[in-house]
Parts: structure tokens; sequence; C-alpha cells
């Protein structure tokens, strides 16, 4: 089974398109662009699971910088800025600007730090430094796997692939009519093997079953297999207010109503564990209720988190059926499953499953991310429900964050 995506050439450019990338780097942008454009930011990496590599990080790094050179000299294509303006919530004054964005390479920086583990820092203005993210996780995540690539790891690949399709398959038949759909989108893009393999498995599960899968955060994916692009907000968009011109207390409120501004209706999931579901609960009132169209999960216990949702739309008098839950953390196809039996009765609900459809090989994923710990100077946070989630540069900060947002710290 020698497939294309098995020995690829070392100098390749494993980005090839400013299109692949996830949805919300986008709609994000977009905001941004229109209501704070001069924001500056600094994003670090990270890798949560060092321990289990099978070779030092950092042994990619010359690689890296010779990606990070190609990949800014990438420009959006023609027939992909038209694809942009298919999309209804996306406006014509961003598909000109980005018509001439490229990447600078002056903002991002990939070297070894004092204790000898590969560092990126990307630190910019935010509407350049933003769009980095995706594209630098997919492409530490290819340069890793690359080396420890074989036949044998491709052939156990596909074999985990055919099982999910079987699952998928069964999980589609025991569907009743009367019930919400079960319905689950790729999310794999930043902790893919590859763009090639993602690619497969995103045609192969399309290809089954249609009607469950839903679609895809990669929008170069997207627009080639004629499938829905996914995506609202991910938590750089609300952590970016804790630094603008709000209250601290605010910020949360002040995110949300620069999106329905924004956006007048469309893409109306809100993300909830930047502090913790219980501060959003408390800034999720009636009014946001109402014009949002429901919420995803990233952290914490899914189905304590899912009973908060519906006791406090309850509280508010909306009819929980008229909402969508959607979960995005850790699943598998299983988990997923389980989750939709459990809220069926009482919310629409949705999931977007990334490294387990997109780097599922026998191999150990890297569990890396690039979060954004600072703007306009300032230094942003996120709270977690999920202990080893919280992440920041400043212990002084977060502390004032959780007292502000009254949230006690989880050992």
């Amino acid at each position: 089974m020698q497939k294309n995506w098995l020995k690829p050439s070392p100098m390749s450019a494993i980005i090839q398109s400013l299109l692949d990338t996830d949805l919300y780097k986008f709609t994000m942008l977009q905001v941004v662009l229109h209501q704070f454009p001069q924001t500056h930011s600094v994003y670090l990496f990270r890798c949560r699971n060092l321990e289990d590599t099978v070779y030092p990080l950092v042994e990619i790094l010359e690689d890296l910088n010779h990606q990070l050179d190609l990949l800014c000299e990438l420009r959006f294509a023609e027939d992909e800025l038209q694809y942009l303006r298919s999309l209804r919530f996306i406006k014509s004054d961003f598909v000109d600007y980005l018509e001439l964005f490229q990447l600078k390479r002056r903002f991002i920086q990939a070297s070894i730090d004092e204790s000898g583990r590969l560092d990126i820092r990307i630190e910019g203005p935010m509407v350049q430094a933003m769009m980095f993210e995706i594209f630098v996780l997919a492409i530490v995540n290819e340069l890793y796997f690359r080396r420890i690539r074989s036949d044998e790891v491709l052939a156990e690949g596909e074999r985990r692939l055919q099982q999910k399709l079987l699952q998928l398959e069964q999980y589609a038949k025991e569907q009743k009519e009367s019930d919400p759909p079960f319905l689950v989108s790729d999310f794999g893009t930043r902790r893919r093997y590859s763009f090639e393999w993602q690619k497969h498995v995103v045609q192969a599960f399309h290809a089954v079953a249609p009607k469950v899968f839903r679609g895809t955060s990669n929008v170069l994916l997207a627009k080639e297999l004629g499938i829905s692009p996914i995506g609202t907000m991910a938590h750089e968009f609300l952590q970016a207010f804790q630094a603008l011109d709000v209250r601290l207390r605010n910020f949360q409120k002040a995110a949300l109503e620069a999106w329905v501004q924004e956006y007048r209706g469309d893409l109306g999931i809100a993300l909830t564990d930047v502090v913790g579901m219980d501060a959003f609960l408390r800034d999720f009132d009636l009014y946001f209720a109402k014009l949002f169209d429901g919420l995803r999960h990233d952290s914490g216990d899914p189905y304590e988190w899912g009973d908060k949702a519906y006791a406090h739309y309850r509280k508010l008098k909306i009819d929980t059926k008229t909402k969508m839950l959607t979960f995005s953390d850790g699943l598998n196809l299983e988990k997923a499953w389980l989750l939709h039996q459990y809220f069926k009765d009482r919310f629409q609900v949705s999931f977007g499953i990334g490294t387990n459809l997109t780097n599922d090989m026998g191999q150990k994923p890297l569990n890396i991310v690039l979060k954004l710990v600072e703007c306009n100077g300032q230094s942003v946070a996120k709270i977690s429900d999920s202990s080893g989630k919280t992440m920041t540069d400043n212990e002084t900060f977060l502390a004032y964050l959780r007292q502000v947002f009254e949230i006690e710290e989880v050992s």
C-alpha cells in the first residue's frame, strides 16, 4: 500500500495552502481586523507530554525553521479567495485584506530554551500572529512523525480507521428517525499525522456516513471535498478581551458582544471554559442565551458540564431542544455516541473529534499547544475545567483572575 503520504521529500513544504487551517482562525481574525486591529500579541509553544516522545523534539528544529521559511512565502490563490467569499459570514472587505495577506517570518522564532526544550515564540500584531498557530502545530507534528514512519505504522492506522468506519456505520443504523441526529466533525488539523492522512480519513468518513459526518474544521479540505467547514471561536478570542479596554470582570461579556455584533446570528456557538463553566454561566444571561445557538465543551467532565447548561437554560425558561451542545475535548466515536445518548432528549448535540481521527496510528500522539499568553503588553490566561490545561506565563495574574471570578484552585 505505497500511498503518496508514505515517503514525502524532507524538503517539500508541509503547508501548501493558507486555507490548510481551521475555519475559526478566519472567523476570529475577521472580528480582530474589524474591531481591534491594532492589538499586539504573544503566543508560546508547549508540549504537554515531552516524557512520551520517542526522540527529543528539538531534533526537528532545523527542519522546522526551513518549513517556517516556506510557510511565510505563501499567499492566497484566487480560487481560495473566491471560496472564502462564498461563505455568507465572511465579509468582502476581509477577503480584500486576505488578498494582500502574507505571514511575516520576523514574527516567529523557533529555538532551544535554557532547559534544552523546543521553544517557539510568536510575537507581533494579532492580525498576523493568530494565523500561525494551526500551521505551526501541524508542521511540528508532521516533522516529528516523519522520522518514525513505516509501512507497519500506516497499516495499523488503516486498520484502526476501518474499525472506526464500521463503528460509524453501526451508530448511523442505530439512529432513530425521531431523535436529533448524531453529528460528528473532524477537528484534527492541529495534531494530525499528515495532511494526506487527514484527507484520507475525512474522505472515508464522509463516504461511509454522510448524514452523520457533517464536516471538517479544515477549510482546504472542506473546499476540495465539497463538505461543510465547521468552527466558530477559540479560547484566544475571549482571552484577548482580558487585555482590551474593558474591566477584567466583564471580559467574557465584551467578547460575546463583539461576536454578536460581527455575525448577527451566524456562528452562534459560544466557548465556555476560558475561566470555567460556572464563571461563564454567571455572564451568559438571558440576552446571550437567546442570541447564541448553543455552547461548546472543551474541558472538564462533559456530563456535569451539559447538566449545568441544561439547568441554566431551564432557569432562563429557554427550550433546550432549540439549543446545540458541541463537545470537542479528547473524544472518540464511542465517547461521542454515549454523550449523544445521554443528552439527545434535551438538546441538539454535535461532536468535534481531533487527534483520535487524524492521528490514531498506534504511536503516542504529541500533546502540543501554541497559546496566547499576552495582549498589548498584559498577561492573559485560561483557567481550565481540566487540570493541566490552564495556561499562562504569569502566576500573579492567574491568581488575580481566580479572585475576580471567584474560582477555587483545583490541586
